[in-house]
C-alpha cells in the first residue's frame, strides 16, 4: 500500500554541514563568500583606524581574532546555530544579540559619549534637576578606559543586585586620545568626583574625607576603624578607580597655570575679575510678613527643596525670612512681592551662617570661606612649584593621591618619595570647577582641584527633562528643554 503523504521534516536532525575542523587553511580561505570578505575588509579598515587613533601598536594583534571570526573560523564561534536543540539556538541567539549590543554600547560610551542625569541644583538655572544630557566625550578627547572590565550601563553599581559593576584589575595607565579642543573657561564639564576614591556606601554627602575630618574633631583617633566598626551608620567602606567614581557636572572657572582668588563671591583670575555666568544664583535672606505660596515659588522656578514650606526666624531679631537661591532677575521679581517687607540680604553677608565649614583644604588655618578664598596657583602639567609648609595643604592631595607620590613632613622639611625636596613638577593639568548656584554647590571650594584624568566630557544637548516636583499632566515633561544646547556659553 502506498501513500502520497510525505514524511514530516523537523529540525531535530538538521542536515550536516561539512566539518570545517578538517579543512586546511587554503580550503578555509577558498570557502569564504565574497560578501563576507567585503564585511571583513570594512571591519579591518575601521579597526586599524582605531588602533592608529589609540596610539598603541600592540592593539593590532587583536586583528588576528577578527581574521578567525570572519575568515578562518578555527574557533567555532557559531556552534549554537548548528545545535539540534531549538531552545539552545533560541537562547544563544538572544545571548549573541545582547553581547553584540553591549559591545557596541561599551564602545560608544567609552569613546563617543553617554547619557547623564542632573541630580542636584548646583548648576541651576543653566541646567535643571531632572535634565537628561548627552555628554560629548570626543570634544576634549576620550579617555582610554582605565578600568576596562566594567558593565557599560552602570557607573559603579549594578542596579537591583547592588554589586560592583566593574572588576578592579587590570588598571590601565591614564591616556587621553586627541580631541577637538581644550577646556575653555565657562565650559560646563562632566568629571569623576575627585574625592570619590574612598566611599562610605551609606553616606554620599558629606564624603568620606569630610566625615573623617569631623570624627577627628570629635576625638575619634582612627576614623576609618570607627566607620568600619559601625556599618549600620556608614555602610561598607570601598575604594573606586578614577573612571568608576561618581560623575559630577560643574562649570570650569580656573584653568591650569592661572592664579585664582575669590573675594565677596567674585572670582578673580590673575588679579582680574571674570564675568559671571548668565544664570548665576546666590542665596538671599528674604524678610517676609507671612508665608509665600507654593504657586509663587513655582512661577519663578524655585524648587520646593530650595524654599521650604514656612519661613524661619532670625534668633536675634525675631524677623521671619526665607533663605532662597535667586538669579538677579528672580531677585527683582521677589522684591516686588507684597509679602516681602525689607531688603534682600546676600547669605554670605548676613553673618548668620557658617560659610567656612568644610572649605578646601580641610583643616587649613588660612581663614578661607565660601565667598572669600585665595590667592593660589592652579597646577599645570610640566610646571614646577616651590613648596613651603604654608602652601603645602593646597597641593598635598594633588601630589600624593592624584599623582601617586609618597609625601610627608619631618622636622619641618618636606619629603617626596623619601627625599627632602622643596620643588615639585606636576604631571597633570588641573582645573577649578564651580556651580552656578553658588551657595548650594559642593564644588572646588570644598574639594579642590580636578585633575585632567578625571575629565569625562562636556554636555552637548538635553535629551529629555522631567520636573520631579510636578505631575504627568501638570508640566512634568519640560518640552521646551528637549534638544536644548546644554553648554550655550561656549560653542564647539
Amino acid at each position: 500500500m502506498t501513500t502520497d503523504k510525505q514524511p514530516e521534516i523537523t529540525d531535530k536532525n538538521p542536515p550536516k554541514e561539512e566539518n570545517r575542523g578538517s579543512k586546511t587553511f587554503k580550503e578555509r580561505i577558498r570557502g569564504v563568500k565574497t560578501t563576507r570578505w567585503i564585511r571583513f575588509g570594512i571591519v579591518s579598515l575601521l579597526f586599524f583606524l582605531w588602533v592608529i587613533w589609540m596610539g598603541n601598536p600592540w592593539l593590532a594583534l587583536i586583528w588576528l581574532l577578527l581574521v578567525d571570526i570572519y575568515i578562518t573560523s578555527y574557533i567555532p564561534w557559531n556552534w549554537w546555530k548548528k545545535s539540534p536543540n531549538q531552545t539552545t539556538r533560541t537562547v544563544m541567539g538572544w545571548v549573541d544579540a545582547i553581547v553584540y549590543a553591549l559591545i557596541l554600547v561599551y564602545i560608544i560610551f567609552a569613546f563617543i559619549g553617554q547619557n547623564y542625569k542632573i541630580p542636584s541644583s548646583s548648576l541651576e538655572k543653566s541646567l535643571l534637576v531632572g535634565d537628561y544630557l548627552w555628554v560629548n566625550k570626543y570634544l576634549y578627547g576620550p579617555r582610554v578606559p582605565q578600568t576596562p572590565l566594567h558593565f557599560p550601563l552602570a557607573q559603579h553599581t549594578m542596579p537591583i543586585i547592588e554589586t560592583k559593576s566593574y572588576i578592579e584589575y587590570p588598571q590601565l595607565d591614564y591616556h587621553r586620545l586627541p580631541g577637538l579642543r581644550d577646556i575653555k573657561r565657562g565650559d560646563i564639564v562632566v568629571f569623576n568626583y575627585p574625592q570619590g576614591d574612598t566611599v562610605a556606601l551609606k553616606i554620599q554627602n558629606p564624603d568620606y574625607y569630610q566625615i573623617s575630618y569631623d570624627l577627628k574633631k570629635n576625638g575619634i583617633a582612627n576614623p576609618r576603624a570607627y566607620m568600619e566598626a559601625h556599618p549600620e551608620l556608614f555602610g561598607e567602606i570601598v575604594w573606586r578607580p578614577v573612571d568608576r567614581r561618581e560623575n559630577y557636572v560643574k562649570r570650569a572657572i580656573g584653568l591650569p597655570g592661572e592664579r585664582l582668588m575669590i573675594r565677596n563671591d567674585s572670582v578673580f583670575i590673575n588679579g582680574k575679575p571674570i564675568a559671571e555666568p548668565d544664570h548665576i544664583q546666590f542665596n538671599y535672606l528674604i524678610p517676609v510678613s507671612g508665608r509665600i505660596s507654593l504657586e509663587k515659588w513655582q512661577e519663578i522656578g524655585v524648587r520646593a527643596e530650595d524654599h521650604g514650606i514656612e519661613p524661619f526666624e532670625d534668633p536675634t531679631t525675631g524677623v521671619a525670612f526665607y533663605n532662597v537661591p535667586l538669579t538677579y532677575e528672580m531677585k527683582k521679581t521677589v522684591e516686588g512681592w507684597k509679602e516681602v517687607n525689607g531688603p534682600l540680604i546676600r547669605e554670605g553677608e548676613s553673618g548668620l551662617f557658617d560659610t567656612s565649614s568644610g572649605i578646601f583644604p580641610l583643616g587649613n588655618d588660612y581663614g578661607w570661606s565660601r565667598p572669600d578664598m585665595g590667592e593660589f596657583w592652579i597646577p599645570q602639567r610640566g610646571k614646577t612649584l616651590h613648596l613651603t609648609l604654608d602652601n603645602l595643604p593646597v597641593y598635598e592631595r594633588a601630589i600624593k593621591v592624584y599623582e601617586g607620590n609618597d609625601l610627608e613632613v619631618k622636622d619641618d622639611k618636606i619629603y617626596i618619595n623619601g627625599e627632602p625636596n622643596e620643588y615639585y613638577t606636576f604631571k597633570l593639568d588641573y582645573y577649578w570647577m564651580m556651580g552656578d548656584n553658588r551657595d548650594r554647590s559642593a564644588d572646588s571650594r570644598y574639594w579642590g582641584f580636578v585633575p585632567e584624568d578625571h575629565i569625562v566630557g562636556s554636555p552637548m544637548f538635553v535629551i529629555a527633562s522631567f520636573d520631579e516636583e510636578r505631575g504627568l499632566f501638570d508640566g512634568k515633561i519640560r518640552w521646551n528643554r528637549i534638544l536644548k544646547d546644554a553648554n550655550p556659553d561656549n560653542k564647539w
